[in-house]
């Protein structure tokens, strides 16, 4: 009885703020460059992934599983960059730094859920070329398009209870200090070290979720590349190996330019004792420039897509031409 009156009083002691203050960006000089350079980056991110789904999606031939990865990661990345910049763009646009605290909840769930499938997704495109690779004659009975639907269901699913998880530790949390979060966004981490009550599971999940979406996909890759790169040398003939390694370079240049901005505020995090201002400007980037490259690299390195649009090109400038020569 006395435990159940200790549960009931802990549960009341429980504090949840109408309000968080979100503040990240206002103590940043000159800030103002940097909203345009974030509406740049969003509008180029949008069309550009925009494009890519709607070229995958119209074109038979590019209903394969390596290009169901990809029409993944262009999902994620629209929903990243929708769930991050518009609710930035408030706060500079509008001077409203605040966000109730249901929606609080609903945006870290949705930055950590679609960034957690944009690295879960690049471990599956890893696969897809480990075994084209390495086992060249029974790729399409391992990779086909059930096998990438099973494993992206899966992805989904797994993703979203890992991050629900999150959210819910969150919500046991008592915020009876302060309601002002020093990010650009509901970050869990500068969310959880405000609260003034037992923050132990937070802080396993902070670790878990950096362990998951972050340590492992990142050894699972360098290990598939390792792999990759013993089958090339096996090959007798230099065109051979490059041929087979012109099909990972649009993989290996989205693994860096998603998992070398990451890596590398973590590190100057860990090394140097960096400004909430300097914090904030490093994570940002590292959240908003990525998806607004891979669109373009995929488009760039991907003789497929490439064709498809100079065709399109092609057709809708006809008739431009036959009325100017009219």
């Amino acid at each position: 009885m006395n435990s159940v009156n200790a549960n009931f009083s802990q549960n009341i002691s429980i504090v949840h703020p109408q309000y968080f203050f979100i503040i990240g960006l206002t103590g940043i000089s000159n800030s103002t460059y940097y909203y345009i350079f974030l509406f740049i980056t969003y509008f180029i991110t949008v069309i550009g992934n925009s494009i890519v789904l709607l070229i995958i999606a119209l074109h038979r031939s590019l209903h394969s599983p390596k290009y169901f990865g990809v029409f993944n990661l262009a999902l994620a990345d629209i929903g990243e960059t929708n769930a991050l910049i518009p609710n930035m763009m408030k706060n500079f646009l509008f001077d409203s730094q605040y966000i109730t605290f249901n929606a609080c909840l609903a945006n870290m769930f949705f930055v950590f859920f679609f960034s957690s499938l944009q690295s879960v997704t690049l471990v599956v495109l890893a696969y897809d070329r480990f075994i084209a690779i390495c086992l060249p004659l029974r790729y399409h009975a391992i990779v086909n398009n059930s096998s990438m639907v099973l494993i992206f269901s899966a992805i989904w699913a797994f993703n979203s209870s890992v991050v629900v998880l999150m959210v819910v530790s969150i919500s046991r949390l008592s915020f009876c200090e302060s309601n002002v979060i020093q990010s650009y966004f509901c970050d869990h981490g500068p969310m959880f070290r405000m609260a003034c009550n037992d923050k132990s599971i937070n802080n396993i999940m902070a670790f878990l979720i950096s362990a998951l979406y972050i340590v492992v996909p990142l050894i699972i890759i360098v290990l598939s590349y390792l792999g990759i790169f013993l089958a090339l040398s096996k090959i007798t003939t230099w065109q051979g190996r490059l041929k087979a390694l012109k099909t990972c370079v649009s993989h290996l240049l989205l693994v860096g330019i998603y998992f070398l901005p990451i890596c590398c505020s973590y590190i100057a995090a860990l090394l140097v004792s960096l400004s909430p201002n300097a914090r904030v400007i490093s994570t940002s980037l590292a959240y908003a420039v990525p998806p607004m490259l891979n669109p373009i690299i995929y488009v760039l390195n991907t003789a497929e897509i490439k064709d498809i649009i100079r065709k399109v090109v092609k057709k809708r400038s006809a008739p431009i031409r036959e009325n100017i020569s009219k």
